[in-house]
């Protein structure tokens, strides 16, 4: 077990490293996010009411295009390299190990953009009772989408036009999360109850957290065979 600990330590040291020194790649998807959001006051006009009530969805569907413009790089980078091969032979489950980079995965892209939520919130003129709600909402939906995602990334690795296989794939898992993260925002601002959204933010969560990084580790051997 210490030395389970350690291996998964080390690994989710490594990529944080690694993506840090390639900072195109963890910036690439925060300022896409940023910029999404920023266009729709552009081009809709200031109009506070207008802009409130389609914030939800805008900000929601930019953290999703935007995680989705990550996915590429989750695996890639070590399928190329060879690194996925030791690890795939490293006497370790390759499953924790992928939920290991699933997690920096998410910490280097999810967690920025849930950051960073309030600050759009308040450019798209959300009401502060919905900008809590907001960065909740984010909070648990976009280990989600880090989660679903892998399993996508992880069964087009090696694949010629990969990138588009995975938004084929993994658009209709994502299209829940989206609908119960977006209506929690919007039912704080029609003043309707969201608890329901956030148990079912919560389930999908649990189940993500129990299958995804088995069916990753999955994808990645038959990928490496």
């Amino acid at each position: 077990m210490p030395k389970l600990l350690q291996a998964i330590a080390r690994l989710f040291w490594r990529d944080l490293t690694v993506a840090m020194r390639r900072s195109t790649d963890v910036l690439t998807p925060l300022v896409f996010f940023v910029i999404v959001v920023s266009l729709f006051p552009l081009g809709l006009g200031p109009e506070p009411a207008v802009l409130r009530t389609i914030a939800p969805g805008v900000i929601w569907v930019a953290a999703l295009l935007a995680t989705m413009l990550s996915l590429n790089r989750l695996f890639a980078n070590d399928h190329a390299d060879g690194t996925l091969e030791q690890m795939a032979l490293a006497p370790y489950p390759l499953a924790l190990l992928a939920l290991t980079k699933i997690t920096a995965h998410w910490t280097l892209t999810g967690l920025p953009l849930v950051l960073i939520s309030p600050l759009l919130a308040v450019q798209m003129h959300l009401p502060e009772s919905a900008i809590g709600t907001l960065v909740l909402s984010l909070l648990l939906g976009t280990p989600i989408l880090s989660l679903l995602g892998a399993v996508g990334a992880a069964l087009t690795l090696g694949l010629r036009g990969g990138g588009v296989l995975v938004s084929l794939l993994v658009l209709p898992l994502y299209t829940p999360i989206l609908i119960f993260g977006a209506g929690s925002v919007a039912g704080v601002i029609a003043g309707i109850d969201t608890e329901a959204h956030f148990s079912l933010l919560g389930a999908f969560l649990a189940l993500a957290l129990t299958f995804a990084p088995w069916a990753a580790a999955a994808a990645l051997r038959v990928s490496l065979d």
